[in-house]
């Protein structure tokens, strides 16, 4: 999606207003407008993020994200799919992915939060989230929910004869 002529409309008003107020106004309107572009692509970034996140709501299992290519947004749409039927003569196995995880007091109330991910483990959570058929957030949000279930956290370290010792699992 190209904002540059969002950006280019708004300075064209400030140039407008400005010039009614006379050589002054319309100087400093014109020192404004290269800084005001970088901060007004940011705004216009932000409300296109804020519209997303409403949408991917009302879309739940899918979603709209807002992605940065070459300085210019485009909105990336993840509609699941209904899996293929299984062949009669194969009975259906069940799915693994775990479903989501419940939180107390959850209003469906969501936050957009900013994850930065080296490449390769931003490629394998693309695999296993295409692998369970659902978009990378949902299955970020699985992982994230089921990391902070009660049983997924190791027992507090014990203290035996001046050391101290963990027992637990690691995934």
């Amino acid at each position: 999606m190209d904002i540059t002529r969002y950006v280019e409309d708004l300075q064209h008003r400030l140039a407008t207003a400005a010039a009614a107020g006379g050589e002054d106004a319309r100087q400093l309107a014109d020192r404004l407008t290269a800084p005001l572009d970088a901060a007004v692509r940011l705004v216009l970034l932000d409300a296109l993020s804020a519209a997303a996140g409403e949408i991917s709501t009302e879309l739940a299992p899918g979603s709209v994200d807002v992605r940065l290519r070459g300085g210019e947004p485009e909105f990336v749409v993840d509609v699941p799919t209904a899996p293929a039927a299984p062949a009669p003569a194969a009975p259906a196995a069940p799915a693994a992915a775990p479903a989501a995880v419940p939180t107390e007091g959850d209003d469906g109330a969501t936050t957009r939060t900013t994850l930065r991910l080296p490449d390769h483990l931003k490629s394998q959570v693309e695999v296993a989230a295409a692998r369970d058929g659902v978009s990378v957030n949902s299955w970020l949000v699985r992982a994230v929910a089921a990391a902070l279930e009660p049983a997924a956290h190791p027992p507090a370290p014990q203290q035996h004869g001046g050391g101290t010792r963990l027992t637990g699992w690691v995934r």
